[in-house]
Parts: C-alpha cells; sequence; structure tokens
C-alpha cells in the first residue's frame, strides 16, 4: 500500500508541475531548437528535468527520510540535474555545451553512491558459493563505472517522444520486483517512485511531446536506475543475479553499444552526436516515431520479462 501511495504521490507530483514549468520554459526561451540531427520540426519546452528532479527527491523524503540512499539522490542528482539544465539552457541558444566539463562532473556524481557505501561490494561464485570480496579502490571504480555509464545510456536513447520515459518506466518497475525480491526496502521505494516520475512524464512526452526531459532530467533518471540497481541487486551480487539489472536495462544498454560500435568504426569521436542511434535506423526504414517507440517499448518489456523470469529461476 506505501508503494503505491509513493507511485502515485511522485506521479501527481509531475503531471502537475509539468504544465507551468511549460509555459515557464516558452516564456522564457528555455526550448530545444530544431536542427539537422534533431526529429522534432518546431521548438520544444526543455525544462522537465527539473519536474522529475521534484518529484522523485520530494517523495522519497517523504516516505525514507534522510537515508545513505536518499542523500546519495539527492547530492548526485542535484549535481547531474544543475548542469543538465546549463547544458540545456546552451541548446536553447543554439550552442552545444562543451563535452569535457560535462564528463568530468559526471563522474564526479558517479561516484557520489560510494561515499555513502552504495557500491559493489563483491561477487559470489556460482561452483561453490564463496563470497569474493573486492578491494575498497576496484569497488569504488565498478560502482563509479557502472554509473557513469547509465547517466549516458539513458541520455543517449531520449531521442524520440516518450522513448526514454517509458523505457525507464519498464525499467524501474523490473528493478522493482529485483529489490522486493532480495529484501531491499529503500530500493524498492526508489524503483516506484523512478516509475511514477516516469509515468508522470511520459504523459507529457508521448508523441507529440509538450515538453522534453532535456539533458537535466535523462542524466537523473539514469544515475537513479543505476543506484537502484547497485543497492538493490549488485552490492554483494552472484554471477547470475549481475544479469538481472543488465537485463533490466537491456535496450540503453544495447543501443548504446551498438552505437559506440559504429562510431569506432566509422572513424568518428566517441563523444560526437550523430544519428545511428536504434531509433534513427528504425525510422530511416520507415517507421513513424510512435511505431519506433512502440517497437523498441516491445523490445525493452522482452528485457524485463527475461529479467523477472532470472530473478524466479535464482529466488
Amino acid at each position: 500500500m506505501m508503494y503505491g501511495l509513493a507511485a502515485l504521490i511522485s506521479f501527481a507530483i509531475v503531471f502537475a508541475t509539468v504544465p507551468p514549468l511549460r509555459k515557464l520554459a516558452l516564456r522564457l526561451g528555455f526550448v530545444d531548437r530544431p536542427t539537422s540531427r534533431k526529429i522534432h520540426r518546431k521548438p520544444i519546452p526543455l525544462m522537465g528535468g527539473a519536474a522529475i528532479f521534484a518529484g522523485c527527491v520530494v517523495t522519497m523524503l517523504l516516505f525514507v527520510g534522510f537515508t545513505p540512499l536518499s542523500w546519495t539522490i539527492v547530492i548526485g542528482g542535484f549535481v547531474l540535474v544543475a548542469v543538465g539544465l546549463l547544458d540545456d539552457a546552451w541548446k536553447a541558444t543554439g550552442r552545444e555545451f562543451p563535452v569535457w566539463p560535462r564528463v568530468i562532473i559526471y563522474l564526479a556524481a558517479a561516484s557520489v553512491p560510494s561515499m555513502f557505501h552504495i557500491q559493489m561490494a563483491g561477487i559470489a561464485s556460482p561452483i561453490n558459493g564463496y563470497f569474493y570480496s573486492f578491494d575498497g579502490w576496484f569497488s569504488w571504480l565498478a560502482t563509479s563505472l557502472w554509473v557513469f555509464a547509465l547517466i549516458n545510456m539513458i541520455n543517449f536513447i531520449d531521442g524520440v517522444d516518450g522513448l526514454a520515459s517509458g523505457v525507464c518506466t519498464l525499467s524501474s518497475l523490473t528493478l522493482l520486483a529485483a529489490a522486493l525480491m532480495t529484501g531491499r526496502s529503500d530500493a524498492a521505494m526508489l524503483a516506484v517512485i523512478a516509475a511514477g516520475v516516469s509515468i508522470g512524464f511520459l504523459i507529457h512526452n508521448f508523441y507529440p511531446a509538450r515538453i522534453f526531459m532535456g539533458d537535466a532530467g535523462a542524466t537523473f533518471l539514469g544515475y537513479t536506475l543505476a543506484v537502484i540497481a547497485v543497492d538493490g541487486t549488485l552490492k554483494r551480487a552472484t554471477f547470475i543475479s549481475m544479469l538481472v539489472p543488465l537485463l533490466a536495462l537491456g535496450l540503453p544498454i544495447l543501443d548504446t553499444s551498438f552505437v559506440m560500435l559504429r562510431r569506432l568504426m566509422s572513424g568518428k569521436g566517441l563523444h560526437h552526436a550523430d544519428k545511428l542511434h536504434t531509433h534513427h535506423t528504425l525510422m530511416k526504414w520507415g517507421l513513424n516515431q510512435v511505431q519506433t517507440v512502440s517497437f523498441l517499448y516491445l523490445i525493452s518489456a522482452l528485457f524485463a520479462l527475461m529479467s523477472i523470469i532470472l530473478l524466479l529461476a535464482i529466488g
């Protein structure tokens, strides 16, 4: 019952906050302007990330209070949303925010979970069950790389109306199931809150989108999902249970892997934006935005189903 109430409150905060933020963004000219690389053909407001952050943090503090997990989300999330809004502000002027300052800030945010002891502590052997603890530096490195990767992966798939928010909804619900089955109640609460804010935003963001989450929202959701995965399943993982979050987040992981491989093969820099993502390819094949998003929802749902089946098998 508490999980349902948390989902409802987080949903309501985002759903109610987006319209006034949209009006404010239009008044300030805080919009994503069309370019040759982008799909939309008119300026779209960019302040969705602020609503997502507010809905997640307020609801989490109401239901969880000030815990290591909530401090992790507040501190790391605030840093990402702040730089994301700055990045979005540059987009509004038709410029691109420099890559390396973003990378440095993303890496700094990715190290926040380890500051609160939310990190991969080790792995259990599938043969004898012996638990191999990671050294402190390796635990920090593995956790930071995982979080940094998810921050970017969710940001990368945010290229079609409703795609990132819909995929985050499915991934959050899958991680919710994993956290409940492993008895991680705080991670489960954060997962259901992430699902609530994602659905609340999706209503405004599905085609034709009336607002974008921007880098602020996408990086924050990626960060949140990464932290949920670590706290819910990866802290003391077995070899098999490590596959659960990988499957739950299978679509953004696969999409990013394919894009990085294509960029390497074409000799492009890994950080250069292009139209090599899966959603771009599907639209080149003739699918419209709704068909593209629906197909990718189906793929994400299949990954989620495989994750749940694996959970049941090892549970």
